[in-house]
Formats: structure tokens, sequence, C-alpha cells
């Protein structure tokens, strides 16, 4: 265990952009010939990736900040009235966001980092052709998880 202000410091240094998951997901669909622009503060909720020719958004969430219902998810033991009303108020934003989305006309995937974690580089591989796949379809909103619930 920490103390508070070492803790506030670890927290406040944890990035909100170019994170692995993220970055790891943005190479997987160029290496696949997918271009794309990234975080438009113009769309709802700054999706990471933005194709506008599939008129297609992908967010690519944190387990954790977004209170993801896996493995890698956990609440916090300290502090916890502040961690679930944040992380609480992280899920209804991107409820929300998507819900602007969706009305727009955008199709929306979320990608877990637990997709990528503690995983073979193959199931990483195969998340990402899933990804790929979803974006050359027709299908709305999908998730793609790390425990192989796919998406839906």
């Amino acid at each position: 265990m920490v103390d508070q202000a070492t803790r506030s410091r670890m927290m406040a240094a944890i990035k909100g952009r170019d994170t692995k998951p993220e970055m790891i997901v943005r190479r997987g669909l160029h290496r696949r010939g997918f271009r794309f622009r990234l975080h438009d503060r113009a769309l709802p909720g700054r999706p990471d990736l933005i194709f506008p020719r599939h008129r297609a958004v992908i967010f690519v969430h944190g387990c954790f900040w977004h209170g993801h219902d896996c493995p890698f998810f956990r609440w916090p033991k300290s502090r916890p009235e502040f961690w679930r009303a944040k992380i609480g108020a992280n899920i209804e934003r991107d409820r929300a966001a998507r819900t602007v989305l969706r009305a727009a006309d955008w199709r929306v995937l979320t990608v877990w980092e637990c997709a990528f974690r503690g995983k073979s580089p193959e199931h990483g591989e195969a998340a990402l052709d899933e990804a790929a796949a979803w974006l050359s379809g027709s299908s709305g909103d999908a998730e793609i998880r790390g425990d192989d619930s796919g998406a839906g």
C-alpha cells in the first residue's frame, strides 16, 4: 500500500491516449490497409479511431477506467465511494456518446484492453482480424473482449 500523495501522482501519470492497447489496434488496422483519423474532438466521446469512409468509429477502452466486467477489473479497496462515482460517470459518458454517435449514423466498435492482455500474440491478431471484418462489413455496434465472447 502506498500513501495518498504517491497514489495520486501514479494515477495522474496514466495516459488517456496513445496507450499500449490503442497503439496495437492502430498499428494492426493500418497494417491491414485501413486509414483513419485520431481523437476527433468534434465527435461525441472523442473516439480513438475514426473511419469516415466506413462511417465507423472505434473506442479502445481500458478495463479499469471504463468498468469492464472482466477478470482484469477490480473495484479499488481505498476510497470506494470516489471510484464508484468516477467509473460510473465514465460508463454513463460512454453510453451517452454511443447513443449520440448512433443517432448520427455512425457505427461504433468498442475494443477492450483485455482482448490483448495476457493472451498469445495469435489471440491479439484474431481480435484485430475481427475489428477489420467489422469495419469491412455493415453491422452495427459491436465490442471485442478478451473473454472470448466476441463481437455483438
